[in-house]
């Protein structure tokens, strides 16, 4: 059954914080600049628990535990990097923790562990049957009620996006599929599988006695190949005996022959060409959610974190306004209508001007930020420039060749395009390419104070990813490392809070000195 948090919290004369502390730990643990007690308006407070009440019965069962000191715990165990022992120690026998979410007498009692865990489940489940993600709402209510006490403005905002592995081990072809039938056989059990024939009952068998890595190690090319497709005409028999399942470790067993295999007309089933498997295929069967990206020669199987924050001149603290994450596919430039738009339903005025850097420009951004009337300020341009420099003057277009200076006369063609005479015969120039150089140009052309808006953002990803190994999550699946993402913000928000409240009050100090 659902229950509010009582705010109305009263000292115990016996076990209050306050009589066991001299004068000088009293002051400390009451200052309202220290991050207990910030931590404890500026982010617990603000928790809006009424979100979560879908989660619970109106009226029937036992009332929940506070929800607003259960998501409080999740947001600081990702902000200080904790492990769930080391989170519940803290909240236990640390006063000042105890304190950030308003445990004032000794004998208050914090959500046991298995309490903890089950409201994530819950909401896990919830996201799961809707799509709604109700850290994300949470993440909006605080965020908002942050921005119009400490008055952001959110004229100007910039983005970044980060790739982050998820916490799997690369595999080979012949282990990921190896791997994910043991998975498979793991949750249903070999003897369930009674419909196999005697020699596939046989062959399972074989693999299950096998490590795939050291297959792998031992076998020529031509051998793996063999097995692969043994492997394959075995699956082929597991899926077609067994009842189809809505289970995990069924669908990822489907999926993985459907990417992997192709069937013949005659049920013969033959390897697909490695060039054919797309980069959205299953990566490991522990986390079939994450996508392969290759990004500057650097390879990541897991996901794309966007983040989007204020970055006006005059804000006292800027603050992140929302953060996306996808698959490790998703391009930069698809995060950037859905991030602005969500974005300024947090912000008091119209977002004016938009910092990003060359991953972001794309055609449909283009006309987005047009019709918002926004700045749109790349600090870069995606692929090389051409040889020819294509300039618009007065409804004319002007074709230079850049490695001889030479203006190259220009006709227009039948089908609306535009052409030149060269050495090899005819150039050929479309409208897009006329507006890319002229994108290009403009960015080349920035002013030194516009580019340097976006920079900063980069520090802020540094913050988000700070924990990370490698730049690996210590978590598998799409919505725990989506809920990762918006903990981490919340976090690096309060941070930013706690620093300026401090820096005022030095500032204050400093001027009653003067």
């Amino acid at each position: 059954m659902f229950k509010a948090t009582d705010n109305t919290r009263q000292f115990s004369l016996q076990s209050s914080v306050y009589e066991h502390l001299n004068e000088s730990s009293s002051t400390q643990f009451l200052d309202k600049t220290a991050w207990q007690n910030v931590f404890f308006t500026q982010v617990v407070s603000r928790i809006d628990e009424n979100l979560f009440s879908i989660l619970y019965s109106a009226n029937q069962g036992s009332p929940n535990a506070s929800i607003k000191i259960l998501i409080g715990m999740m947001i600081l165990k990702e902000g200080e990097g904790y492990s769930d022992q080391k989170l519940f120690e803290n909240c236990r026998f640390n006063l000042l923790t105890r304190k950030a979410f308003g445990l004032i007498n000794l004998d208050d009692v914090i959500p046991s562990e298995s309490t903890y865990y089950l409201l994530r489940k819950r909401i896990a489940d919830y996201y799961s049957k809707t799509g709604i993600d109700l850290f994300e709402k949470c993440f909006e209510k605080i965020t908002k009620d942050q921005i119009i006490e400490f008055q952001v403005s959110g004229q100007s905002v910039r983005m970044d996006s980060k790739l982050i592995g998820s916490n799997i081990a690369f595999y080979s072809r012949y282990e990921l599929i190896h791997t994910t039938l043991m998975l498979f056989c793991e949750k249903y059990g070999i003897d369930q599988i009674n419909s196999l024939s005697s020699e596939n009952h046989k062959l399972l068998a074989e693999f299950i006695e096998e490590k795939s890595s050291a297959t792998v190690y031992r076998s020529t090319k031509k051998q793996i190949t063999e097995r692969l497709i043994l492997l394959g005409k075995l699956i082929f028999d597991i899926l077609h005996t067994v009842k189809p399942g809505t289970d995990k470790d069924y669908i990822t067993l489907k999926r993985v022959f459907d990417e992997q295999y192709k069937v013949l007309n005659d049920n013969k089933i033959e390897l697909l060409p490695g060039k054919e498997i797309t980069a959205k295929s299953v990566q490991s069967p522990h986390d079939s959610e994450c996508d392969f990206r290759k990004k500057n020669e650097k390879i990541t199987k897991g996901y794309n974190t966007n983040v989007t924050e204020t970055c006006s001149s005059n804000n006292a603290v800027n603050l992140i306004t929302n953060v996306e994450t996808k698959p490790a596919t998703h391009a930069d430039n698809e995060f950037t209508k859905p991030a602005v738009e969500n974005s300024q339903k947090l912000l008091s005025d119209k977002i004016e001007n938009l910092h990003a850097d060359g991953a972001y420009n794309s055609e449909d951004n283009q006309v987005f930020t047009k019709e918002e009337t926004l700045n749109f300020y790349l600090t870069g341009f995606q692929g090389a420039a051409g040889r020819y420099d294509l300039t618009l003057h007065d409804n004319e277009v002007q074709v230079t060749d850049t490695k001889t200076n030479e203006q190259i006369p220009v006709t227009l063609t039948k089908n609306n395009k535009y052409r030149i005479e060269t050495e090899n015969g005819y150039r050929y120039f479309t409208d897009k390419e006329i507006e890319s150089c002229r994108l290009r140009k403009q960015v080349a052309e920035l002013p030194k104070e516009i580019r340097n808006k976006r920079n900063n953002v980069e520090a802020t990803i540094f913050q988000l990813a700070y924990h990370l190994r490698k730049d690996k999550t210590k978590y598998r699946g799409f919505f725990k490392n989506k809920i990762w993402a918006v903990l981490r913000s919340l976090w690096v928000n309060f941070v930013r809070i706690a620093n300026n409240l401090e820096s005022v009050v030095i500032n204050n100090q400093h001027l009653v000195q003067a």
